[in-house]
């Protein structure tokens, strides 16, 4: 008996969709949700119509172009690489290390 298995050839690799990657997609989601409450803010409080929809458009391109600009320079983990980098120190100080150099001394004349 001879059986044969589809394998899943994408298995490990990052969700895609349209050319965005991982976070990017997260990202552009959470944008149109909060072009959705500016723009039920901006109704409720009686902007005229039109100077709403132009916004939420502008913004929205505008969003769609940044995310997607991030996608391609980036990659999948890059701007989170980057986010890292910068929360690493430059220096480390270390203010007993002359108390850690006396014990070690003392150590060595034990």
């Amino acid at each position: 008996m001879n059986s044969v298995y589809a394998i899943n050839k994408t298995i490990n690799k990052p969700i895609e969709f349209r050319g965005l990657k991982a976070q990017y997609i997260w990202w552009l989601g959470g944008g149109l949700v909060v072009l959705l409450v500016l723009f039920a803010i901006l109704y409720i409080c009686g902007v005229n119509i039109f100077i709403c929809l132009s916004v939420i458009i502008i913004s929205g391109a505008a969003l769609f172009v940044y995310v997607y600009q991030f996608s391609r320079q980036y990659g999948e983990y890059g701007v989170m690489k980057k986010i890292a980098k910068k929360a690493v120190p430059d220096v480390i100080k270390c203010h007993s290390l002359v108390r850690i150099k006396k014990q070690l001394s003392r150590e060595k004349h034990d």
